[in-house]
């Protein structure tokens, strides 16, 4: 499990990412790159890193789930994600 301040402080990027999204687009378009810089940091897209939406696990992340791989052996083994079974031939 993942210390409680770093799930917060993606979380808390994650607002500031979608509070600002339409303003960079617009800015970007317009060319205006010194009130481009002027926005908060955390409100770039790049700054955001990807975590398991259970534990916070920031390493093993699959996308198409948004679980860790431990998280998602887990949880497929325990039939609990539709179409996910163990392979076996």
């Amino acid at each position: 499990m993942a210390r409680k301040s770093l799930i917060a402080r993606e979380r808390k990027r994650q607002r500031m990412v979608d509070k600002y999204a339409d303003l960079r687009k617009r800015l970007k378009e317009e060319g205006r790159w010194d009130e481009l810089d002027k926005l908060p940091r955390n409100s770039n897209p790049i700054r955001l890193h990807n975590r398991c939406l259970l534990t916070g696990r920031p390493k093993g992340y699959m996308r198409q789930f948004g679980l860790c791989r431990v998280k998602f052996r887990q949880m497929a083994l325990e039939g609990k994600i539709p179409g996910i079974t163990k392979a076996s031939w």
